[in-house]
């Protein structure tokens, strides 16, 4: 089973962070980016982490430019889009690949993973749901909106409410 507590990643504004500092946590990992019909998922995935942070909840943000050229900003770009646009104050991350030969090593273990949970990244804002010991639990797909109903039963079931 992948389990992303093993990565140590760098933080959008810099300096990097170990994701076994989430140990505890349950996650919520995406791959996002600035210019896709995807992007307003943002301000839902910001609503989501608010109602649930305090519950143990972190959503976890990895831009990346792998699908039609739409994560092309810096870092210091992506996060004054995130901050001004949307009000996003859940971690993000510096700018990864998700697939193909430059893959990020936390992608190619997600991604290896036996189908359902496994398979290749389809597009942006693909979302892995990880419980409190950081093993992927559920994958849902790009279109999938943060607060689908599917989505937050289980992240309400992996928080034990």
């Amino acid at each position: 089973m992948a389990n992303v507590l093993h990565y140590t990643m760098e933080r959008l504004g810099g300096g990097e962070q170990s994701l076994d500092d989430y140990r505890g946590k349950v996650l919520l990992l995406v791959n996002v980016a600035s210019h896709c019909g995807n992007t307003p998922q943002y301000k839902t995935l910001q609503e989501l982490y608010k109602r649930y942070q305090s519950k143990g909840f972190e959503v976890l943000g990895f831009p990346a430019n792998n699908f039609g050229a739409q994560e092309p900003g810096t870092d210091k770009e992506i996060s004054a889009f995130c901050e001004a646009k949307y009000g996003v104050t859940f971690p993000m991350f510096s700018k990864i690949s998700v697939k193909g030969k430059d893959m990020h090593l936390l992608y190619a273990e997600m991604t290896a993973e036996p189908k359902p949970l496994g398979g290749e990244v389809t597009w942006n804002f693909q979302k892995y749901l990880a419980d409190r010991q950081g093993n992927i639990v559920a994958k849902f797909s790009p279109s999938c909106s943060p607060d689908d109903r599917a989505l937050v039963a289980k992240l309400e079931e992996l928080l034990g409410h």
